[in-house]
């Protein structure tokens, strides 16, 4: 069996953040992803979540300074201190709301040897944090269409940071969607990664809409993920071609 989340961050926009888990709900979502959580207070989550009867199943550690272009602190150099104040914030939340798992983000600096230096470091940081905290600290390649200048871009770079922290608290991040544009082809990119996958988003490709059109086939992504007893969360993290609720017949589609 599949388990869906819904991004609320991209879905039921239309709606106040914190009544967005209860709009998940309703449609049949078994949990919620929120990229940054950090605009309402752990109380304001604990509240909303409770009456959603929903979990939150991911969320990002601050990204920086989002309206200068920031998209992640790990692997700038220099900014260790603030990466780190990041991380204590993230698993904060974390903790408190019952979340096991949070992404990094990378930020935006070139593939060079201080940038990766620095960022294996902070990773190992991260790492060791999440292990005494009982948590997994997710990194995901992002395609640098969608997001110029990122510095984790590249799968194969993905795998051999995971491989070098070599702790079984980092684990990959693997958004179909992204892999897509990486590599061009899904099921090869699959099985390169399927040993380190810590958690699963979703999108159609191209336009980043709902997954039932397009070019990636999600069923036999899904007809995958079950031959390997996935059993982890599956992030639907797209942005709807119309109203939210509308879109969902993918699900019945997909997986049957």
């Amino acid at each position: 069996m599949l388990n869906f989340a819904a991004n609320i961050s991209m879905l039921y926009a239309e709606l106040p953040m914190l009544e967005r888990p209860a709009a998940a709900a309703r449609d049949g979502f078994a949990g919620v992803e929120v990229q940054f959580p950090y605009e309402a207070s752990i109380a304001e989550w604990q509240a909303a979540l409770h009456a959603a009867n929903v979990p939150l199943v991911l969320l990002n550690a601050p990204p920086g300074n989002m309206a200068q272009g920031e998209r992640g602190l790990a692997a700038l150099p220099g900014r260790e201190s603030e990466f780190e104040d990041s991380l204590n914030q993230a698993f904060a939340y974390a903790k408190a709301l019952n979340v096991p798992r949070v992404h990094v983000m990378a930020g935006t600096t070139p593939w060079e040897s201080s940038a990766r230096k620095t960022y294996l470091n902070n990773l190992r940081v991260a790492a060791d944090a999440a292990r005494s905290q009982n948590l997994i600290v997710l990194i995901e390649p992002i395609n640098t269409f969608d997001m110029p200048g990122y510095f984790l871009h590249d799968v194969h770079d993905a795998l051999a940071v995971i491989d070098e922290v070599a702790s079984n608290h980092l684990r990959l991040q693997l958004d179909f969607y992204h892999l897509h544009r990486i590599l061009g082809e899904v099921r090869r990119g699959y099985e390169m990664c399927r040993y380190v996958v810590g958690h699963v988003q979703i999108a159609g490709f191209p336009g980043r809409h709902e997954p039932d059109i397009g070019e990636i086939d999600y069923a036999c992504v899904f007809k995958a993920l079950m031959r390997d007893g996935y059993d982890g969360w599956i992030g639907a993290e797209y942005r709807p071609r119309h109203a939210t609720s509308a879109g969902l017949g993918w699900r019945s589609l997909l997986v049957a």
